[in-house]
């Protein structure tokens, strides 16, 4: 990145405080780009917990699949695309399900039937391995439903309707663009041009995988002031906000990659443009107007928004600079502090990559081929799922994927 360019310039976290958070039944179609052999379903087990019968699948990979329930008689029918079961699948009766049976379903797929012994609500999600399990395995949960039988009295908060589980909302941010092309290579390889082709790749990757999506603060060769990227960042409710560049030197020698996150000059030079401004209504912070509280309420919230900010920004660093390793050594071993605008934002979670070096002629040579771009797309892909399943906002898919494998993993 050109830093003579750009250097001049948790939501979530306060709704947590404040307890605000929603759960609700859910269906997971699991990810669209799997292998061409067959899956295998190698076996099926049930869980009862709560009063409510658990089914897992284990299965040799990921599987595309499909849910829905029939009456007269009540059953459950999951559909797997391209597999096939290993052998017979076997359990022994549950409270509510009596029986299953399964079958080829056209040329490749597999359908398996759950025989029920009453109606019954039904959702189902794909678990990868890790937490307890070496398989992939989908899970199908099922919740009888009660007719003409008396309802509980339940509390007015009870009786508030739950929100759906939404998928979590990653920002990515190809720096530079239009009049500003930022770092140019010794071979004309403009920075502005190969870091959006990597924010493309990693968009489709991002927007392939349940319970994730992705937009783009530029989608082409077009200038978005540093401000403009950030507002962005907070129209879409951006729960990530990963900007990618390609670093420059005046030398030829430097090379690897670097991961930034705000330095603490950078958020309090923030707090104070935050606080000066508060009273136009120019920004809000994890959604709360600050032009109608006293200074010290918003100079608390501001510093309260921006150190849970700040400590997730560091967590996301991590776990980037982890995955990218995997792909290009790193310039920097640890993750580094600066105070570029575009990691200013106080409660969204933000880190700046590198990704190479334009200026060294080995590493233009990396950024101007499509299997580089590709492989760094997938190392920020790799590292920002690694956050998510570990620090997962409330109301997420993630989030219930991971209190699923904490309770019954």
């Amino acid at each position: 990145m050109s830093h003579s360019t750009e250097d001049s310039d948790r939501r979530d976290f306060l709704r947590r405080m404040l307890g605000i958070s929603g759960m609700a039944a859910m269906t997971v179609i699991s990810p669209s780009a799997f292998a061409s052999t067959a899956v295998l379903v190698k076996g099926v087990h049930l869980s009862e917990s709560g009063g409510k019968t658990r089914v897992i699948f284990d299965l040799s990979g990921p599987v595309q699949h499909s849910l829905f329930t029939l009456s007269h008689p009540d059953r459950v029918v999951i559909d797997f695309d391209n597999a096939r079961a290993a052998g017979a699948m076997r359990f022994a009766s549950s409270p509510l399900v009596r029986d299953i049976r399964h079958a080829a379903r056209g040329r490749s797929d597999l359908r398996v039937v759950l025989d029920l012994k009453a109606d019954a609500d039904a959702s189902s999600f794909l678990v990868k391995p890790g937490r307890g399990s070496r398989n992939y395995q989908v899970v199908v949960d099922l919740s009888a439903v009660s007719v003409g039988k008396p309802q509980p009295v339940i509390t007015a908060a009870q009786a508030q309707p739950q929100r759906p589980l939404r998928d979590v909302v990653i920002c990515i941010d190809p720096g530079h663009g239009g009049k500003d092309p930022g770092a140019i290579g010794k071979r004309g390889t403009y920075e502005k041009t190969v870091v959006l082709d990597m924010a493309r790749r990693l968009e489709a990757l991002i927007n392939r995988e349940p319970g994730m999506q992705a937009f783009m603060t530029r989608k082409s060769d077009y200038f978005v002031t540093l401000r403009g990227r950030l507002a962005k960042a907070r129209k879409h409710r951006a729960d990530l906000f990963v900007s990618i560049h390609a670093d420059a030197s005046p030398y030829r020698y430097p090379k690897g990659s670097t991961v930034y996150v705000l330095s603490e000059h950078g958020a309090s030079s923030e707090a104070a443009r935050l606080l000066a401004e508060r009273q136009n209504d120019v920004d809000r912070v994890a959604g709360v107007n600050l032009s109608n509280k006293d200074n010290l309420v918003a100079s608390v919230l501001v510093d309260l928004a921006q150190s849970a900010t700040r400590e997730a920004s560091f967590k996301l660093g991590d776990k980037l600079k982890g995955s990218i390793d995997r792909v290009i050594r790193m310039h920097s071993n640890t993750v580094e502090r600066a105070s570029f605008v575009v990691l200013k934002s106080p409660d969204i979670p933000s880190a700046l990559v590198e990704t190479a070096f334009i200026s060294n002629p080995a590493e233009e040579r990396r950024l101007r081929t499509p299997r580089f771009r590709a492989n760094m797309a997938g190392a920020l892909l790799g590292g920002v799922k690694d956050y998510f399943e570990h620090h997962a906002p409330p109301g997420t898919i993630f989030a219930e994927r991971g209190r699923v494998l904490h309770e019954f993993g």
